[in-house]
């Protein structure tokens, strides 16, 4: 994928972040989902990475803001000789985590921005996972060719046709192989994107499927999130293909303090901010 396709850079607010010109609830299609989360993960990536990238670390795997890392989860099982695929890698952290514990990785991402920070922090940490840009619903790997794929918090809540990205999932998966992919729980978007415990409340149907995009100055989407129910997600997993083995909604970790957005150890005492999916091909 050509990231000079993406367009000119986005303005950066003071925050160092993308600058919305402004926030719309309208559809949003394949095709644009993909080139406004491309662009803007292009140019939001020294910001977050500057504000997450400690907690994230070099060479770990977190699962979800509450705090889950793999390590102490298991959830993907055995790794050590595991042909491994990671979908919305950011800058790799837990495909060179996977790579340290003897999985044979690739690491898959849309944003250019984003994997020249991973190519970077391959070399600095001498632990080098192969990076490859691709859009996560057209899967460049052939059928059938890895045992494990994840992802965590990347490319899924981005993406317009979910059951298309996990039918290639499917695809790319050898009969028996385990997919693992954290989200963000469906419960968050009926409430506020704030960390108070007092701004729970209702604002918007959980039931309203309609895309959150972001635009620029001129109306075009910058920035684009779709929200599936949990119902939606068990639906899209089953319809392609895949058997769900487990949901997991992680509660927040004793004594983590960090706060990622509306996620916080006080609301995450209250309800769920991570949602989950443990799925396995038919063997």
């Amino acid at each position: 994928m050509d990231a000079s396709s993406a367009g000119p850079a986005l303005p950066l607010g003071s925050d160092g972040y993308p600058a919305a010109g402004g926030v719309a609830r309208r559809p949003a299609g394949a095709e644009e989902s993909v080139r406004a989360n491309r662009r803007w993960w292009d140019a939001a990536a020294p910001a977050y990475l500057a504000e997450h990238g400690s907690d994230l670390g070099d060479a770990d795997f977190l699962w979800c803001p509450e705090g889950l890392r793999e390590a102490d989860a298991h959830l993907l099982g055995e790794v050590a000789g595991r042909r491994v695929l990671e979908i919305g890698c950011g800058s790799a952290p837990c495909s060179r985590w996977l790579r340290r514990a003897g999985a044979d990785v690739v690491a898959l991402d849309l944003s250019a921005g984003m994997l020249a920070r991973a190519a970077a922090l391959n070399r600095s940490t001498g632990i080098t996972v192969p990076l490859l840009q691709a859009d996560a619903g057209a899967l460049p790997l052939a059928d059938a060719g890895v045992d494990l794929a994840c992802s965590a918090f990347g490319g899924l809540p981005f993406v317009a046709d979910v059951e298309g990205a996990l039918r290639e999932v499917s695809r790319v998966l050898r009969p028996g192989g385990r997919f693992v992919a954290s989200v963000n729980h469906p419960m968050r978007w009926p409430f506020p994107d704030s960390p108070d415990p007092e701004d729970l409340r209702i604002i918007s149907s959980y039931f309203d499927r309609t895309p959150y995009v972001e635009t620029d100055d001129a109306g075009r989407a910058v920035y684009v999130e779709h929200h599936r129910t949990v119902g939606d997600w068990v639906r899209a997993v089953v319809g392609a293909g895949l058997v769900l083995t487990d949901l997991v909604e992680p509660e927040w970790t004793p004594g983590r303090r960090e706060n990622w957005g509306q996620w916080s150890p006080e609301r995450g005492a209250l309800v769920p901010g991570t949602l989950i999916l443990v799925c396995r091909t038919p063997a």
